[in-house]
């Protein structure tokens, strides 16, 4: 007896879902997402104003985007995420319709629903894609977890009330507690 063959889907599948309704394709598998509570957005807010602002008074080149942002991760058809926030350095991945290939940097703020998503699938698929920094935040702990892909320093924990380095970033750090 044949085992059942689990469904792949693609980008068209996401495209197809009804107005309104947000899903991510991780390695051809569906995840629906939730809509956002009112600290979760604070908190994207505040991230995209405080990395825009530094971005800006720098003169970077890098652009700041929060969700809903289009991450064609692996440039494939089995893969569209939309991190809470992407930090783009490169404008050449950059389109119409959103961002061709890894962010320099990533920022997801935990849901209620699925948080092992962001520590497990998506920790994976973003080291692998090429992703710089990646940080993922959890308004429950008041914790954000750190991974420094790019030198390789491994995975550092803070607490909202501490000043965060930024690892793309040598003189920007990130106190959480100052605005929440």
């Amino acid at each position: 007896m044949a085992l059942p063959q689990k469904k792949i889907y693609t980008i068209d599948d996401i495209y197809a879902l009804p107005d309104g309704q947000r899903a991510e394709l991780i390695d051809g598998q569906i995840y629906m997402m939730a809509p956002p509570r009112r600290i979760h957005q604070e908190i994207v807010g505040q991230f995209t104003k405080i990395i825009g602002q530094y971005i800006d008074a720098h003169d970077g080149l890098c652009k700041v985007y929060p969700a809903p942002f289009a991450v064609f991760l692996n440039e494939d058809a089995k893969n569209y995420v939309e991190p809470d926030i992407s930090v783009i350095c490169d404008r050449n991945k950059l389109d119409e319709y959103g961002c061709n290939g890894a962010p320099d940097w990533v920022i997801e703020v935990t849901s209620p629903s699925d948080p092992q998503r962001d520590y497990d699938i998506k920790l994976f698929k973003y080291r692998s894609a090429g992703v710089r920094e990646y940080w993922i935040v959890n308004p429950l702990t008041r914790t954000v977890t750190v991974y420094d892909f790019e030198h390789g320093s491994g995975t550092n924990q803070y607490v909202f009330e501490n000043d965060i380095p930024v690892c793309i970033y040598g003189d920007l750090h990130i106190r959480i507690s100052d605005w929440l």
